[in-house]
């Protein structure tokens, strides 16, 4: 089988850490780039890091070749300060790296979005992950598989008190069959999911993956 490159967008965030890991373990991964705003204090001979400024990624193009883009880049409207920042980091800086990633030969893109994603949705956050899946399906990829999970666990030193409420009370009626896909997912487990089916052909251009897929169960 031949060796691969991965790329990797939002590698600081929560599920971005555990592709990391995960990346530089697997043997089928030879190579492992993360584009980031900031540096980052890895060291692995696998691993290249390039600090960029994503207002300018033109000037980055010939950095961005590989053969799978992984994106977990994502921010929440408290930590973006405003509807117009969390637009620019959810959908302008990872559609604009995927066109790049797409018309540079790449073949796979996984893709962290959201359970409920819907361009035409009235809330902001569903409409925007939904706006970003549909510009996402034109581009010339192979293969692109779109992750859409409910909530995500963050690690423990990374979730917020508040969270750990949300993921009690969605834990709890995701028992019920009816509200399954409202069950919590790991960042662990949603990485591994990403890396394990990144690793293989699919015979249809999109795949998406919904709370049922991720965890196996029947409708």
């Amino acid at each position: 089988m031949k060796k691969k490159h991965a790329l990797i967008l939002g590698g600081t965030g929560a599920t971005g850490q555990e592709l990391v890991k995960l990346l530089l373990k697997d043997s089928t991964f030879e190579k492992v780039s993360i584009f980031s705003r900031r540096k980052i204090n890895i060291q692995n001979k696998k691993l290249s890091i390039h600090v960029i400024d994503f207002s300018r990624l033109d000037h980055y193009a010939d950095l961005i070749m590989g053969d799978v883009l992984f994106s977990a880049l994502g921010t929440t409207l408290a930590d973006a300060g405003s509807k117009t920042n969390q637009y620019l980091v959810d959908f302008e800086y990872q559609y604009n790296f995927a066109k790049i990633a797409a018309n540079n030969g790449i073949d796979i893109f996984s893709l962290v979005s959201s359970y409920g994603a819907n361009a035409k949705s009235i809330f902001f956050y569903p409409k925007l992950k939904g706006m970003l899946e549909q510009k996402i399906k034109s581009l010339s990829f192979k293969n692109i598989q779109i992750f859409q999970p409910s909530f995500l666990i963050r690690q423990l030193d990374m979730i917020r008190p508040t969270e750990k409420i949300v993921v009690r009370f969605f834990n709890i009626i995701a028992r019920i069959y009816f509200f399954k896909s409202f069950k919590p997912i790991a960042v662990k487990d949603l990485a591994l999911k990403m890396v394990v089916e990144s690793k293989f052909y699919k015979n249809k251009k999109i795949t998406f993956y919904e709370p049922k897929n991720l965890f196996n169960y029947k409708k």
